[in-house]
């Protein structure tokens, strides 16, 4: 059975307009939902999660057990690598934006500022997440997708 790749109308061709660093954490705050990329076994892996952007670091939650936890926990200062993707791209026109920011994560460890974000953040899983990580920004690049004009 061969694969038949789902084609919409395409709607032209688009440029993209980069964002500056403002722009691009600004809409990365409008969103709740990205993704982290961190290695493990010294290969790239991509997890879906939700986030809150707070005083310039980008927090998200995690469990004990996962892969991102124990990253951090080996990490010495300033952290783990780690990069950050968001988006809001419309499938219909394929206009909107993309932004990723690459830095160093750490666990959240005063026990005033987890509670905080366990307030802040609810988890998507059916899992419990005792703890929370803090991505500092570090390198922060975006793009608007727009259509090209004629």
């Amino acid at each position: 059975m061969a694969l038949h790749p789902a084609r919409p109308n395409a709607p032209g061709p688009r440029r993209t307009i980069d964002l500056d660093r403002a722009e691009a954490l600004r809409l990365l705050g409008s969103v709740s939902f990205g993704r982290i990329v961190f290695t493990e076994l010294a290969l790239p892996t991509i997890r879906p999660v939700n986030h809150v952007l707070d005083h310039g670091g980008i927090v998200i939650r995690t469990h004990a057990g996962g892969a991102l936890t124990s990253r951090t926990r080996q990490a010495g200062a300033p952290g783990v690598v780690v990069a950050y993707e968001a988006d809001a791209i419309d499938p219909e026109t394929h206009l909107g934006w993309s932004v990723v920011v690459t830095g160093y994560a750490g666990l959240v460890t005063d026990p005033q500022e987890l509670a905080r974000y366990q307030e802040l953040l609810d988890p998507w899983v059916g899992r419990t997440m005792d703890y929370a990580v803090r991505i500092r920004p570090d390198l922060v690049t975006g793009v608007r997708l727009a259509p090209v004009r004629s």
